[in-house]
């Protein structure tokens, strides 16, 4: 029995199966070939049968809040217009695409990316309140550039109405529905995270700012389909003792599911920007890679910045278990305590490990839909094979693809191997039809 090609629907929206592209970084900026560069990265996974398809995070300010290089702004309603052409290429092949917006607040690059920081100098980071003493301390010994400016109350709704005014233009421009950023150390997280929010205003409770954002996008959009990631920051290191548990994520998960939220997206995650969110091997090669080193060396700093970076990724590729699916546990947990439909991402490889999650003979399902990162950049339509009864795809969570984004590269596969067998397949016609039923 399957459950993967079932239709079901979000908001009202129907969806024409279970499989969705998660959002990544498509890098693709605001420049003259923008929209053409989102098309050529989204419409495959549309061709190839993906029910579902989340274009990844998109700042809803015109300054501040890129936590990458090249990052797609959508406050302008001119520029959100001309996304029309993405979506009128989505829906010709019968998927559903969702806006994911984002803000960084404290991650943005002017907190981390040297060679930004010497561009622009002078500009503040968006912060929830006062930074916690460990990147004070980061700040102190050269690592980071911490100039942040307190959000005040005002502030924050003028935030919320940022992310209200965005998703406007996006329905305008034919967007499904909207996806918040709600972990990922973004300015979601840091509202809803004990370890950034100190604040003495209603929006101490973090959940506060969600529904005030759910509210300004229901005034800009109307019934727009509404999700959000919600953090546990299970993943935090144990010198960080004030942070999210599970069963924290599980209550902001049924507040929001009670105040009109349409679906969630339940991640276990760090306080910080790590490889809690891509769990899988050291990425050696990326990291090898001659022509990046000069490029390295100019986002952090310097080169032994750099080579600090990169001791400290080894030893997070070791810290996080590369468990398929680890958000499963959390994603049923949620599941259990809300009537909305639940979004699990996070390591899945392999189409019977999505059936089980799905609820295909067990008699409780994980969640409603199943999502995949990375495999998209090693497959761009590896739903034609999924769908299809293929059971694993080619994605070996060796994190060679993500890295490099650091220094403003487009994410793709950059593991020989993995890129030989996906020519294997295509020249032999594995993705040449649809894998939609």
């Amino acid at each position: 029995m399957s459950r993967l090609t079932d239709p079901i629907s979000i908001g009202g929206v129907e969806i024409p199966n279970r499989l969705y592209r998660a959002p990544l970084l498509e890098c693709a900026g605001n420049g003259p070939d923008a929209v053409e560069t989102l098309v050529d990265e989204l419409e495959p996974a549309a061709a190839a049968g993906a029910g579902l398809i989340f274009q990844g995070a998109s700042i809803v300010t015109p300054e501040g809040g890129c936590a990458a290089p090249n990052m797609t702004r959508v406050h302008d309603p001119d520029f959100v217009s001309e996304l029309s052409r993405l979506t009128d290429a989505i829906h010709d092949h019968g998927s559903r695409i969702f806006l994911q917006l984002s803000h960084g607040g404290l991650r943005s690059l002017e907190m981390w990316h040297a060679e930004h920081r010497a561009k622009t100098d002078g500009v503040s980071q968006a912060a929830v309140s006062r930074p916690p003493w460990q990147l004070r301390l980061a700040d102190r010994l050269g690592f980071v550039d911490l100039q942040p400016e307190v959000l005040s109350t005002d502030d924050v709704y003028d935030l919320a109405e940022a992310f209200g005014r965005a998703a406007g233009y996006a329905v305008d421009a034919g967007y499904d529905g909207i996806h918040l950023s709600g972990a990922n150390m973004g300015i979601v997280q840091q509202f809803l995270s004990p370890y950034y929010n100190r604040r003495d205003d209603e929006f101490a409770d973090g959940v506060q700012f969600l529904l005030a954002v759910e509210e300004s996008i229901r005034d800009h959009a109307g019934d727009v389909p509404l999700v959000t990631k919600v953090p546990a920051e299970t993943a935090a290191p144990p010198f960080v003792r004030r942070h999210l548990t599970r069963g924290d994520g599980v209550d902001i998960a049924s507040r929001l599911a009670s105040a009109g939220y349409d679906a969630l997206v339940p991640v276990e995650v760090s306080v910080y920007w790590d490889m809690s969110i891509v769990r899988g091997e050291y990425p050696a090669r990326a990291w090898a890679a001659s022509e990046l080193q000069s490029d390295y060396a100019a986002v952090f700093g310097s080169r032994w910045r750099a080579r600090v970076v990169r001791a400290a990724n080894r030893l997070e590729g070791q810290w996080y278990p590369r468990e398929p699916g680890w958000n499963a546990d959390f994603c049923r947990a949620v599941r259990a305590a809300v009537d909305v439909p639940v979004l699990c991402e996070g390591g899945l490889r392999e189409r019977a490990h999505c059936e089980t999650l799905l609820g295909a003979g067990e008699p409780m399902p994980a969640c409603d839909f199943v999502g995949m990162g990375r495999p998209f950049y090693a497959e761009p339509r590896l739903p034609a094979r999924l769908l299809a009864g293929e059971d694993r795809v080619l994605c070996e969570s060796c994190n060679n693809c993500t890295v490099p984004q650091a220094a403003g590269e487009p994410g793709r596969c950059r593991t020989p191997s993995v890129v030989r067998r996906r020519g294997r397949l295509d020249a032999a016609g594995a993705y040449d039809e649809t894998g939609r039923d």
